[in-house]
């Protein structure tokens, strides 16, 4: 499985034509305690780049984008119960949706591991 990121801490797991998204550990712990999160219904089109999901946290609400284009086939609905999920595992169980993958060439602008901890490092 091949594991992305965007500039906006997002990551993005890659399995054949279905990818699973989320926030980041960074991300997270620039949020704080997650209280909410609003998520894409299945069957939504989403577009690079565009809102996907919010995440509210005690500190502020946050939009979350699409880092590829394509459908959602679910979202995880254990964190309409414990949205605190994204902060005790934000790149595991904390997932936020899955979806297709409509253009794979969409990928080529995200980062690796190592260049995502190195963009992190700058910041």
């Amino acid at each position: 499985m091949a594991r992305y990121f965007t500039e906006e801490h997002e990551w993005i797991d890659l399995e054949g034509d279905t990818a699973t998204v989320g926030i980041t550990d960074y991300a997270q712990g620039q949020l704080g305690d997650i209280v909410f999160v609003e998520l894409p219904e299945s069957g939504t089109m989403l577009e690079k780049g565009k809102d996907a999901a919010v995440v509210e946290s005690v500190k502020a609400a946050s939009d979350v984008y699409a880092p590829i284009s394509g459908e959602v086939t679910e979202a995880n609905s254990a964190l309409e119960d414990d949205p605190a999920l994204v902060n005790t595992s934000p790149e595991e169980d904390g997932w936020f949706f899955r979806m297709t993958v409509s253009d794979k060439s969409q990928l080529e602008g995200l980062m690796d591991d190592k260049a995502y901890k190195s963009f992190c490092d700058e910041l």
